[in-house]
């Protein structure tokens, strides 16, 4: 399970939301992320709200779509006497826990409430996310013909002997099959990679960006390997039966992806994201909700732990599904807390964020976020860390180094 929640003030019971959050609301794009937080067994390394079912303290997976649904007839309740304005979805992301630990027929009747509730954009983006051992040629055809029009499947590794440190017990071979009856469904396919498992070689992490890069996905991600507080993974690092994780090698391991991933037609629009390129751009195959993340958007989270954002204004829900299922049942908001973020907050989590993308970060943006910007930002010209050419022209963009050292730039564009 997840580590303790944020600390907020009180959240209220209708969930009505302040004036701030409608404040230029339409100028932004409203998206839905669906928690689903059942998992077979929970991997070592996994720090995110999920549970087992041992661990469920009485709630039932069968009911698990019907009480979303009940939050999200609540959630268009709350944005109509909030007088935010009426959007459609532009992207709706299910994520976990494994989604597809669910019946195939209970991810669609969630969707379908929310295309009832709130309509789609054109061509709006539907993701869920897949344990590759969940799903098979019928699974997939019945997502797709209920409205699912990508599927990110989690690879994390080929090498069977990294997956067994990492815990994962899905099947490496049957990443490659799903793929292909992803594609054979019509759904756009990502795969997710971690690398940095201890242990891990870089011939082995080569094995499986290139295993990767073989099944032509349109979408893959890479992300390092994080040793959080609390897991199982520490635990084993702390007592030393395992080995902690090498920055150097960590840093080897992402100029390796990124040289694959480059020569195989792929471009990165996220320091851990990259995606095939089409005419030039890899703007087709990026993933749109996670951008909608990057860039500040609107969107309503669904579930047990799920955060939400409307217009500087987040709230997160209760953790475990049996506290959900009580407040959804009782008619309540099931939010656990929430904040209002203030302009300095805000502005800083522009800077944080939109740093980490290629479309890079405005440099009057920065100087508005620290009066030193202009020379810290010739520092980084001079570092190699920013493309000098796209500073010229008002931009901060990361070179491959840069985005080695992303956190530290962050830190160093925030320090007071």
């Amino acid at each position: 399970m997840a580590g303790p929640l944020p600390i907020g003030e009180p959240a209220p019971l209708d969930g009505l939301l302040p004036f701030q959050a409608h404040e230029g609301a339409q100028a932004r794009t409203f998206h839905a992320y669906v928690h689903v937080p059942f998992c077979k067994v929970r991997c070592g390394y996994c720090d995110f709200n999920t549970y087992t079912a041992s661990e469920l303290d009485g709630a039932k997976q069968s009911d698990y779509a019907k009480l979303v649904t009940s939050e999200i007839a609540f959630s268009k309740t709350v944005l109509e006497k909030s007088n935010l304005p009426a959007r459609k979805l532009s992207t709706v992301f299910f994520g976990g826990g494994t989604p597809t630990q669910l019946p195939a027929a209970d991810l669609n009747f969630m969707l379908a409430k929310l295309g009832s509730d709130f309509g789609f954009v054109p061509g709006a983006e539907i993701t869920t996310e897949a344990n590759p051992d969940t799903v098979d040629d019928a699974y997939l055809q019945e997502l797709r013909a209920g409205g699912f029009t990508r599927i990110s499947f989690g690879m994390q590794s080929a090498v069977p002997q990294v997956l067994k440190t990492l815990e994962r017990t899905h099947n490496p071979a049957n990443v490659a099959k799903v793929v292909v009856q992803a594609k054979n469904a019509g759904m756009a396919t990502s795969v997710d990679l971690i690398y940095g498992a201890p242990g891990e070689t870089l011939d082995q992490w080569r094995e499986s960006v290139e295993s990767a890069i073989a099944m032509q996905p349109d979408h893959i991600s890479a992300y390092a390997l994080i040793v959080e507080d609390g897991t199982k993974l520490a635990r084993q690092i702390k007592s030393g039966e395992l080995t902690e994780p090498d920055e150097d090698l960590q840093a080897d391991k992402y100029e390796l992806a990124d040289a694959l991933l480059t020569a195989a037609g792929y471009g990165w629009y996220e320091v851990s994201n990259w995606a095939k390129i089409i005419d030039g751009s890899t703007s087709a195959n990026a993933s749109a909700h996670n951008i909608s993340y990057w860039a500040s958007q609107d969107w309503w989270g669904y579930g047990p732990g799920a955060h939400s954002h409307v217009g500087g204004v987040r709230w997160w829900n209760v953790k475990h599904p049996s506290a959900y299922s009580g407040k959804i049942t009782q008619g309540h908001s099931p939010a656990a807390g929430k904040e209002t973020l203030g302009n300095r907050t805000r502005l800083a989590e522009r800077v944080l964020l939109e740093i980490r993308i290629n479309s890079g970060l405005s440099i009057s943006l920065a100087k508005e976020v620290n009066p030193n910007a202009a020379e810290l930002i010739a520092g980084f010209i001079a570092g190699g860390l920013v493309e000098a050419r796209e500073a010229i022209g008002g931009v901060l963009k990361l070179t491959l180094q840069g985005r080695l050292l992303a956190d530290s730039i962050v830190r160093k564009l925030l320090a007071d």
